[in-house]
């Protein structure tokens, strides 16, 4: 499929599969172009500020509200809530959990690693691990409970939501709004798969946000450009589908999944304009920002996407990356260095080698460090990076990622109980020496 993106974060965009189902000069003109039905998709609150305001308006075949009654179904391992009485301060890391045995489609190869705050309040996040091998034709889903930020480690995903058609693939990130009707196909781009489903397989993270949208950060003093340009970030443009027959839609509302019978494909929407979309951005445009002196700044200028909280500068979620970039400091540790903070940290690799773990941080495994768990390099990384000889040095091929948050991220009782939890981890920093006082 040969697919089409308007660019801009954020934009407001006007989009049209066949000539004349945008009504002109009108929102919900008394009759609708083409005998389509005018229906609002509002991401926000109607009064908040217009500068963060989200609503689309859709001109679809037959209207949302058209489906069977809801019933609930199993969760699977997708958890909205902790399932643990205790959260522990100790340092986690995980190995990537292995590809399904039997056929699994998107939805039902979700597993929850961690979350905090609560989906009732619109507070805090889900941290997810995707892992499929097979596609399910005909269900559709959507999340009342937050939007989904999708990022693929291994293998690609086409996307066909109610607005377009993304695919997505290692390296890129694709945003899915709250409530906004969707299904997952493997891509093409996806790899075998070594055991049960179809021949292919694919498997990511997802950050499933509570609270505020992801939104670009202000920039302070770096000033008009860096980081992530919004022109980078794309949109599909519209694409329907007109089927008849017997579908499941799936909706996650209130922590749980629910399923009804639809007679028809959720996905027609014919034309489209506002600026409440899906979209996607490639992370290697991000144009990142570092000491050309010596030390290094806060780990918040790789920031992509932030989703706010209600005290300024403290964030509900950060996603942040560690991409390929030039290190030039001057008399300097440059590797990230050790520290304890008030944010908590759930790290995931997508490919190459993180800088500050030598060994046992691989692509599709994760690391957690809670509020104020102190860590950083581990000891052979210390070693190197202490003795290196500091000419310019450019890291390549590595693209590690952060989901940051405010709040006590908590593991779930699965991600504690799994076979891939490294229960050894701590080993890493053991081995680092006293070397006070020195010697003469």
């Amino acid at each position: 499929m040969d697919l089409k993106y308007n660019t801009g974060f954020g934009n407001e965009f006007a989009t049209e599969v066949v000539a004349g189902a945008l009504p002109v000069g009108r929102n919900s003109p008394q009759k609708a172009p083409l005998g389509l039905y005018a229906e609002q998709f509002s991401g926000t609150a109607f009064t908040v500020p217009r500068v963060h305001n989200k609503r689309t308006w859709t001109y679809r075949i037959r209207p949302s509200v058209m489906h069977k009654p809801f019933d609930r179904i199993d969760n699977g391992r997708w958890l909205s809530k902790p399932d643990l009485e205790d959260v522990t301060p100790n340092q986690l890391r995980w190995d990537p959990l292995p590809l399904p045995s039997e056929p699994t489609d998107f939805i039902d190869g979700i597993t929850t690693i961690a979350g905090n705050g609560d989906v009732f309040s619109q507070a805090g996040i889900g941290i997810h691990i995707y892992a499929c091998n097979a596609d399910r034709e005909g269900r559709y889903f959507y999340n009342a409970d937050g939007e989904m930020l999708i990022v693929p480690e291994m293998g690609s995903l086409t996307i066909y939501t109610e607005l377009g058609v993304i695919e997505v693939s290692p390296g890129e990130v694709c945003c899915i709004p709250r409530g906004l009707k969707f299904r997952v196909s493997l891509g093409e781009k996806s790899p075998p798969a070594t055991a049960g489903g179809t021949d292919r397989a694919a498997r990511g993270y997802i950050c499933e946000n509570y609270g505020a949208q992801f939104r670009l950060p202000d920039l302070g003093p770096i000033g008009a450009n860096g980081l992530a340009n919004p022109r980078d970030f794309e949109t599909p443009v519209a694409w329907y589908e007109d089927l008849d027959g017997k579908f499941e839609q799936v909706a996650k509302f209130g922590g749980n999944l629910w399923s009804c019978e639809i007679d028809h494909s959720p996905l027609d929407v014919v034309a489209w304009h506002g600026n409440y979309a899906p979209y996607k951005y490639d992370l290697r445009r991000f144009n990142t920002i570092g000491s050309i002196s010596f030390d290094h700044p806060d780990p918040s200028i790789f920031t992509v996407l932030t989703s706010p909280s209600g005290e300024a500068g403290v964030a509900n979620c950060d996603f942040v990356i560690f991409p390929d970039r030039w290190l030039v400091g001057e008399d300097t540790f440059r590797p990230p260095w050790y520290h304890r903070n008030t944010m908590s940290e759930y790290m995931g690799l997508i490919y190459g080698q993180y800088d500050a773990k030598e060994e046992g941080f691989v692509p599709g495994g994760g690391s957690l460090h809670n509020q104020m768990s102190a860590h950083g390099p581990d000891l052979d990384a210390f070693e190197k990076a202490s003795n290196a000889d500091l000419k310019p040095q450019k890291l390549e091929g590595t693209l590690a990622f952060m989901f940051e948050s405010r709040y006590i991220i908590r593991p779930t009782k699965f991600a504690m109980d799994c076979a891939e939890l490294q229960h050894e981890y701590s080993d890493v920093w053991q081995g680092l020496r006293k070397n006070f006082p020195p010697k003469p």
